[in-house]
């Protein structure tokens, strides 16, 4: 389960700083897809990188897979995000010199995990790239470097997926392919997804629908926000 409960969270801008959360509580069950919508700058992303450890809140606790992050050194966040968690980027981040195997198998081998480069092949073959391994980033369309990246983020099968804009990089067509191959592995290893989008068709196509604006998190269907 994920819990945020009364959660604030501001930037400084010259001589003040700017909301981007204000008492912001959420529940999100197990398993349950979850879309993040809002207009630019209304801190979707923000709200990720609060979920992922990544930034700390002002005030508020956030708790992730039953464990309350504000109780966890560095070390310790580091550890729940490559362990528990897949975080998927908008903009791959994949490591240039690293082939598209071996971009997929280092999480794996940082963890110490003896079968890294036969999991990764495995993964590899589930996104459709099982032909391309020793590619690496700059041979692979951007299709495909997404389909590396996502590989990377779910290799070793996390209970909770984060994703920021998955397909704001990617035509509409590659699209529609890269959030298909999402939700099917978001349904095969019965993960939690939180997925930051523009795209109405893709959060409708999620559980819940939630809008972030003025820094007020607001659930309803995707249909509901348009009018």
């Amino acid at each position: 389960m994920i819990r945020l409960s009364n959660v604030d969270m501001s930037y400084p801008l010259e001589q003040s700083r700017v909301s981007v959360l204000k008492d912001v509580s959420l529940t999100i069950n197990e398993g349950e897809s979850v879309a993040v919508i809002g207009p630019s700058g209304s801190g979707k992303t923000t709200l990720l990188l609060l979920l992922a450890g990544l930034d700390h809140p002002d005030s508020g606790k956030i708790e992730i897979l039953d464990t309350a992050l504000d109780q966890l050194s560095v070390d310790e966040l580091a550890d729940l995000r490559r362990d528990r968690m897949g975080i998927v980027f908008q903009s791959f981040h994949l490591i240039p010199s690293l082939t598209a195997l071996g971009n997929v198998s280092l999480t794996l081998e940082i963890a110490g995990d003896s079968n890294a480069e036969e999991r990764a092949r495995e993964v590899l073959k589930r996104v459709g790239l099982d032909h391309r391994e020793m590619h690496y980033p700059m041979q692979l369309s951007g299709g495909e470097q997404q389909r590396v990246a996502i590989g990377r983020a779910l290799v070793h099968s996390p209970p909770l997926i984060l994703a920021d804009e998955p397909t704001g990089n990617l035509d509409k067509s590659t699209g529609k392919a890269i959030s298909d191959l999402l939700f099917e592995m978001h349904d095969n290893l019965g993960s939690t997804l939180i997925m930051v989008t523009h795209d109405e068709t893709l959060a409708a196509r999620c559980d819940r629908q939630l809008r972030l604006d003025g820094g007020a998190l607001i659930e309803g269907r995707v249909d509901a926000f348009s009018t």
